[in-house]
């Protein structure tokens, strides 16, 4: 084993016991399953025992009522082996399935707390396998691990007892067949399956995160003659990911042959030693049937370890996924003793700010001064890379400042939690998301107790209403997944609204116009300025079309601020303003002269 291979198996025995730790709030109902599978389980080896005795007295034409006792336990333990599998079954799976929502669910919680900034350390589709599949894989520790050892060192103790009280060197063989088939097997299995199940789990993440990838950049793909190398990668893939799950099957089949070659032996070891005791008569010849034929019930308690230790495997490499999720380092900590959220009206005030978005990256942001007053309108705008989109994040605490401060009223933003800032400090962004449901429900989402008229003025003030009212189903129209069945342009203004119905008291729009055309973006910046007016807003662009009706616009480069002002005053000097005003919307003078 090398030493990678030593820090990984120590990693993940350490993820096994944190997970272990999360079954304790279902403890009770985890123990309530291992009883009642020992006493289903017990019940095979009881009905295998008894009706072996059964059998065998009876040949010998004894009174009835001899038989009497022997009757009814078959009888009982055949009716009870259905019954505690039944109820071991629907407590053992109702105790997992609290523990895997409870783990889901913290998952779903650490995920919200690393977006935005920690969400770039995992691409999209390997986050959800290990929030589905991996989580799922979880439950396999608990139902095909823990419970099946525990209860067959319980009745497989009890059948090694049973057997060594009839005959003690039958309980020798028994003890020895089951010790190779419930501990030998497991341990050659799980060591042969080990890389195989690494692999597997690894390449079906892989995998997953290449089909989505592919899935959502098809057009692409397509226009530009790459979809034939990326569904070559995908069968690539594909073809690795079975290999993998063949050698992983290969060794589950191993462990099953060792199980069943240790059973077929145990019967013939118990023979072995039985029929010399009968002759002796150190054993009563009707035990003999119970001897023999015990080890084929108690082999039913061992008979899944193998397949159990390869579960194993395969739990340890997710729970390890999954912990590296839950263990990933929160961008931003939450004070343990926040402010309290200062009443309104706000004033949200950036003083020498600097940010960057890692310890030894260069600074994203360098020295910047902001008054954002009631009602005051400010435009951010700059070259790609001049630190606009930083600004937001720090502004909606997606990123601490390295220095500086950012108050609202008066109060670090540091000293407020997150959810607190964003109550005040709204987004919308220029890659806003549409869930796959209606018009009204994606903007419902701002404000789930809004009324169909709160939603209609919302998309009136977003200039909207009027397409929707033309639509068949208006508000309950379906906008499709990622707003597919919708423009850009009509997207964003679908985003607007939803933010408009959210009422935040400061409105941060990062490059609301970006991806649509000349004629459609300055249209929609024109209705965006409109429908904020009288609201502090924030207006993050780098189209400039419009921006004569904010208060004041501020110029970035490389994260510096080079010039602010109005329009007028920026237009009317030198200055990368005027110079990107002219490259946008200074009218091109028509060509002089005629053809010769």
């Amino acid at each position: 084993m090398t030493a990678d291979d030593s820090r990984e198996t120590f990693r993940s025995r350490g993820a096994l016991l944190r997970l272990i730790g999360f079954a304790r709030p279902a403890r009770g109902r985890l123990a309530l399953a291992v009883v009642f599978g020992v006493l289903a389980l017990g019940s095979g080896v009881g009905l295998m025992a008894t009706s072996a005795w059964l059998i065998s007295r009876a040949a010998q034409h004894p009174p009835v009522l001899i038989l009497m006792v022997a009757i009814v336990a078959v009888r009982a333990f055949g009716l009870g082996r259905g019954v505690f599998r039944y109820i071991e079954r629907l407590v053992s799976h109702d105790a997992t399935f609290r523990i895997l929502a409870d783990l889901r669910a913290r998952v779903y919680e650490r995920l919200e707390r690393l977006a935005p900034g920690g969400l770039p350390a995992f691409r999209g589709g390997d986050l959800l396998n290990r929030l589905v599949a991996d989580v799922d894989a979880v439950q396999d520790l608990f139902l095909r691990v823990l419970l099946p050892y525990t209860v067959a060192a319980v009745v497989g103790g009890a059948s090694v007892g049973l057997a060594w009280a009839l005959l003690p060197s039958a309980g020798v063989v028994l003890l020895l067949a089951l010790l190779a088939a419930g501990v030998a097997a497991p341990w050659l299995s799980s060591a042969m399956a080990r890389r195989a199940e690494r692999q597997t789990t690894d390449l079906r993440g892989e995998l997953t995160s290449h089909v989505v990838d592919t899935l959502q950049g098809a057009p692409e793909l397509i226009a530009y003659g790459a979809a034939p190398a990326h569904l070559a990668e995908a069968t690539r893939l594909d073809r690795d990911f079975t290999r993998a799950a063949a050698r992983s099957a290969t060794t589950a089949g191993l462990g099953a042959a060792i199980s069943a070659l240790a059973g077929g032996l145990a019967v013939w070891g118990s023979l072995a030693v039985g029929v010399p005791a009968v002759r002796s008569g150190a054993l009563d010849g009707v035990l003999l049937a119970v001897i023999v034929l015990l080890p084929l019930a108690a082999f039913e308690v061992v008979a899944g370890l193998p397949l159990a230790a390869q579960y194993l495997e395969r739990v340890r490499r997710s729970a390890t996924r999954i912990f590296a999720v839950l263990d990933a380092p929160v961008p931003i900590e939450d004070p343990s003793d926040p402010a309290p959220l200062p009443a309104s009206p706000y004033t949200l005030k950036v003083e020498n700010l600097r940010a960057r978005w890692t310890p030894t990256a260069p600074y994203a942001l360098d020295g910047i001064c902001l008054d954002l007053t009631p009602g005051r309108r400010c435009a951010i705008v700059g070259p790609s890379g001049s630190g606009k989109t930083t600004l937001t994040s720090v502004l909606l605490r997606f990123l601490d400042p390295a220095s500086g401060e950012v108050t609202l009223n008066g109060v670090g933003l540091r000293a407020l939690t997150g959810d607190d800032v964003r109550k005040v400090i709204g987004l919308c962004a220029q890659d806003a998301h549409l869930f796959d449901s209606t018009i009204g429900q994606n903007i419902r989402l701002a404000r789930p107790t809004a009324t169909d008229d709160e939603i209609r003025d919302a998309l009136r003030r977003a200039r909207l209403l009027d397409w929707v009212d033309s639509l068949p189903r208006g508000l309950d129209t379906h906008v499709g997944e990622h707003g597919a069945q919708v423009s850009g342009g009509q997207r964003q203004r679908i985003a607007l609204a939803r933010a408009l119905l959210a009422d935040f008291p400061i409105l941060l729009l990062d490059e609301p116009a970006e991806h649509l055309d000349i004629a459609t973006a300055d249209e929609l910046t024109a209705d965006l300025l409109t429908a904020t007016e009288g609201r502090t807003t924030l207006l993050v662009t780098h189209r400039l079309a419009g921006l004569d009706a904010v208060d004041e616009i501020i110029v970035l480069d490389k994260g510096r601020i080079t010039d602010r002002g109005t329009h007028t005053d920026l237009i009317s000097r030198p200055g990368l303003y005027r110079t990107l005003w002219h490259r946008e919307c200074a009218p091109t003078p028509q060509r002089s002269g005629s053809a010769s």
